[in-house]
């Protein structure tokens, strides 16, 4: 047993619901308008992904556990900006969807207060296929 699943077994909260079926991911909407080199669009989404892994212990650990279980897949796709991500976001939110916004320190390249990642899930794919399947691949 790795350390990290060592980790999740002793802090984890006992699952409560139904196991989600079917293939789960997680995804993240890049803020395109915003020009972020390649290594600040890694560190958002990595702020993204700790969030979302934490969101969901919190709120769906049976859809955390079913998605660290399966190979946590993650897809990273271009959102025209930051209105485009809230409308996303808003989306998600009606179809009962976990949700992590991401807003930039304004440390390096973009200021303060940037709404630059949006994440979703983890959810079932078929759950996110209506709100982010049409969005490029970045």
């Amino acid at each position: 047993m790795g350390l990290r699943s060592f980790i999740h077994k002793m802090t984890a909260p006992r699952l409560r619901g139904v196991l989600p079926r079917g293939d789960l991911k997680m995804v993240f909407v890049v803020n395109h308008s915003l020009k972020m080199g390649k290594g600040k669009i890694a560190a958002q989404v990595g702020h993204g992904a700790v969030q979302s892994v934490m969101k969901a212990g919190a709120k769906k650990p049976e859809y955390l556990e079913a998605w660290l279980a399966s190979g946590q897949k993650k897809i990273c796709v271009k959102g025209d900006d930051a209105d485009h991500l809230s409308r996303i976001e808003s989306q998600a939110k009606q179809n009962h969807i976990l949700t992590s916004c991401v807003h930039d320190a304004g440390h390096t390249q973009i200021p303060s207060g940037s709404f630059t990642i949006l994440a979703l899930g983890p959810a079932e794919s078929d759950a996110l296929e209506p709100i982010t399947g049409t969005l490029k691949l970045l």
